[in-house]
């Protein structure tokens, strides 16, 4: 597996395009679409939020009961959440406005939108977006970036990535791009990401390696605890890079596993780092755990509290916060056997062991605290399980950017 440049373009057979649609951003663009020029198995992951929105009630039906998928179509500024049956209605129609421009059937288009909860998309505009995007569709990296920063909303950077791999002696790519912020939370965690694949592979193992890959990657993350009504993970396999269709749980799956899982961590830590306000991405790795749910368990406690993130933004060694966080999570373990350490780019450093604090220099661990990203390593000394969640430290500009994002 190697990592090559581009996005959701980079394998055979798809194409994007963004266009200014003024859905609610003034001068910028804010729609984009991904288009196959073969149908594709698809598979999904949603919100667990009661609370869905329009787009991801339509694209569960689908998902679940349409035969192929061809096309996605992506805005930015309006959710459509919370709109009742007009605000489905408009999910109906932006797919039969974009599958008459692309000659495919209605069920072949996947909606999806992120922004403010509670407004209807302005639906003249979003139509006329639609018949900007499809004449400029295209398989450049260009083109892919455009789509990747489309779909912001308070993101600072676009987020793609791209992998290849080989299956049957065939060269397959994986590529993805994503957005996400703020109300991003584990649980399916508050996001959009599309990834693209050429690979040949059924719907019920892609549906099974998409929901496995998931919960290591974008259900590993949190910025500030909120669920949103939006969440969604698409993925599309078109079959074009002519690798042997994957059908069982084989060496070809594993090797496809291990290449959607790097798109989907990268993709995830991205989101991680660029949470609203942060100033660096704070990933916990607790190893020696007995089991793997208590890893994951403990690792999600640290990565949620509000001071451990309150510290490592202050760049705080205050073990404390990190050892009460393991201590409510619910997971059993003995605080006098824990060892905790803090890394970065700039060394590593043991600040608690033996129940007591180690004795550590408090400048060295302002120093590794300073870094653009920062790791705190749990040591249980219970068994061989291992988990690792990503986060980000918590600033006053998040405070001042969820204060107003309605205005």
């Amino acid at each position: 597996m190697k990592r090559i440049t581009g996005g959701v373009t980079a394998a055979k057979g798809f194409m994007a395009a963004s266009a200014q649609a003024a859905i609610k951003y003034q001068n910028r663009k804010d729609m984009a679409m991904i288009y196959s020029e073969k149908p594709c198995v698809m598979a999904g992951t949603f919100t667990t939020n009661l609370v869905k929105a329009a787009p991801v009630k339509w694209d569960q039906e689908l998902v679940k009961h349409a035969p192929y998928c061809q096309a996605v179509v992506v805005n930015s500024g309006i959710a459509n959440a919370c709109t009742g049956a007009e605000g489905y209605e408009y999910c109906k129609k932006t797919a039969e406005t974009a599958a008459e421009l692309l000659h495919i059937p209605e069920h072949a288009v996947l909606c999806a939108s992120t922004g403010v909860i509670g407004m209807q998309l302005p639906m003249d505009r979003l139509e006329e977006g639609i018949r900007k995007l499809v004449p400029v569709l295209g398989a450049s990296p260009e083109d892919a970036h455009g789509a990747a920063c489309a779909i912001m909303t308070t993101d600072t950077v676009p987020k793609e990535v791209a992998v290849q791999t080989e299956l049957g002696g065939k060269t397959v790519t994986i590529g993805g791009m994503c957005k996400g912020s703020g109300m991003i939370h584990p649980n399916m965690c508050t996001m959009l990401a599309f990834v693209t694949t050429d690979a040949a592979i059924s719907k019920d193992l892609l549906q099974e390696a998409v929901r496995e890959s998931v919960k290591d990657s974008y259900n590993m993350i949190s910025v500030d605890g909120d669920t949103s009504t939006n969440d969604t993970l698409l993925v599309m396999a078109n079959a074009m890079a002519g690798n042997p269709e994957i059908t069982e749980k084989t060496e070809d799956y594993d090797r496809f596993r291990k290449a959607l899982d790097e798109v989907n961590i990268s993709l995830a830590k991205m989101m991680a780092g660029d949470g609203e306000g942060a100033t660096a991405l704070f990933e916990v790795k607790v190893i020696h755990a007995d089991t793997k749910e208590h890893a994951v368990t403990l690792s999600k406690s640290v990565i949620t509290s509000s001071l451990t993130k309150a510290a490592i933004f202050g760049h705080d060694a205050n073990w404390g916060r990190i050892l009460c966080a393991l201590g409510y999570s619910g997971a059993p373990f003995d605080p006098d056997r824990v060892e905790l350490f803090f890394e970065s780019k700039a060394g590593r450093i043991t600040i608690f062991r033996d129940g007591v604090a180690a004795d550590y220099s408090e400048e060295e661990a302002t120093r590794i605290l300073s870094e653009p990203e920062v790791t705190v390593i749990a040591d249980m000394k219970m068994g061989e399980a291992s988990a690792t969640a990503w986060g980000c430290d918590l600033t006053y500009d998040y405070v001042k950017i969820n204060a107003d994002y309605r205005s």
